[in-house]
């Protein structure tokens, strides 16, 4: 009994190995021994047409490389072109009817004005100051040429005691006294030429007087800074607004951004300029191109900002929504092939069994690029091959078959 049992255990063994290692050696061997039984019990054949009559029947499609895109997919979010908060530079009151958010604006619209109080009379004090410094000047330049007059007289004078003492006809004393004058000229020179310019500064500081006067006053008006939409009220009547208040906030919704990340696995793929789609979740397909690449990743996901422009005319995006993206790149020619096509090989290697020439079983590894309702689409494979679509896990490489070709649609 002992004997039995570990018989059996041998052959269950046996019969596990060859299940599970030479799965596919042993369906080919029992394929081709029915073949075989069925040739010699239906029709005897000939001996020279034996082989033809062992050859597996197989369900084949031969399949043509097709052009397809291999678009780069993203998840993204539409953003507004420009977003902007306009805020106060000075100190006043509102007094101009806010505008309620929602409300078109153009570039240079009047948002908010505020009280102008004394500004007027202190932008008129200014141009005031600046005039009386502009009338000093012919006088500092007066002071000057006068200046000018006393050194000439006083060099001649110098020169004639110089004379008169060296022929004996002067004193030392005249000659030391118009030394003394000439340097008293030269000096009044200097402070002429001081006066002059210190006239000229005056005049520069009332013009910045003048200036920031007239800024003060433009900072009373605050306008909007681009054509857009208001996403907020504007300042209420009466409200005070100190430097750096919310005035409003203006947003440019045409054209809009729609905004990616890329992985680093892609990013050569994206070319600036190229074309791209978008299926927000609206279900409104939108197309654009793309205007901005990063070329800094991101710390932490390791990807790249994209933003493509979409044209948004009537606004029917808006900032914040949701969408697929597809941006066209460099295409590539691949096959569509039904999945149950696929198979693995020994190794565990994806790829297909093709027909080889005579009708031979070879396998090929693929690259599985896109997959979709209609099927997978693979890479790797010759322009035109023969791939076995059914019966494929029951032959390997080096059987020879005998194929059946149908469509894909089939």
């Amino acid at each position: 009994m002992r004997l039995i049992s570990l018989v059996n255990a041998v052959l269950v063994t046996v019969a596990l190995f060859l299940l599970v290692f030479e799965r596919d050696a042993l369906f080919a061997f029992a394929g081709r021994a029915e073949a075989d039984e069925t040739s010699a019990t239906e029709s005897p054949e000939p001996t020279s047409d034996a082989s033809d009559k062992s050859a597996v029947n197989v369900v084949a499609l031969r399949s043509v490389a097709r052009e397809i895109d291999s678009a780069v997919l993203l998840r993204g979010q539409t953003k507004a072109n420009r977003q902007v908060e306009v805020l106060a530079e000075t100190t006043s009151t509102v007094i101009s009817e806010p505008k309620r958010k929602g409300t078109f604006v153009e570039a240079g619209d009047l948002l908010c004005e505020l009280d102008p109080g004394t500004r007027p009379a202190s932008l008129a004090e200014a141009m005031a100051a600046k005039l009386e410094a502009e009338s000093r000047i012919p006088e500092a330049e007066a002071r000057l040429e006068e200046a000018h007059a006393l050194v000439a007289e006083a060099e001649i004078n110098l020169t004639a005691a110089q004379r008169l003492s060296e022929t004996g006809f002067g004193s030392e004393t005249r000659r030391v006294a118009s030394q003394a004058a000439m340097r008293t000229a030269e000096a009044g020179i200097k402070t002429a030429e001081a006066g002059l310019e210190a006239t000229r500064a005056g005049i520069e500081a009332a013009i910045a007087e003048v200036e920031a006067a007239r800024r003060e006053i433009d900072r009373q008006t605050i306008e909007a800074p681009f054509k857009g939409l208001l996403e907020s009220d504007t300042a209420e009547l009466g409200s005070l607004m100190l430097p750096g208040s919310l005035c409003a906030t203006v947003i440019q919704l045409d054209p809009i951004k729609l905004v990616g990340f890329v992985p680093e696995t892609e990013v050569n793929r994206v070319i600036v300029g190229s074309e791209a789609t978008a299926q927000l979740v609206t279900g409104l397909q939108v197309a654009g191109r793309v205007s901005f690449l990063s070329r800094s990743a991101d710390e932490t996901t390791r990807t790249f900002e994209v933003e493509i422009t979409v044209p948004n005319p009537d606004l029917t995006i808006r900032d914040g929504q949701t969408a697929d993206i597809r941006i066209a790149s460099e295409g590539t020619k691949a096959h569509l092939l039904p999945q149950s096509a696929l198979t693995l090989s020994r190794e565990g290697q994806v790829g297909v069994r093709t027909i080889a020439a005579g009708n031979i079983v070879a396998f090929q590894p693929i690259q599985l690029l896109r997959d979709t309702s209609e099927g997978v689409w693979v890479d790797g494979l010759p322009e035109t091959v023969d791939i076995i679509v059914i019966g494929q896990e029951f032959v390997t490489a080096g059987v020879k078959v005998a194929p059946t070709y149908r469509n894909l649609t089939e």
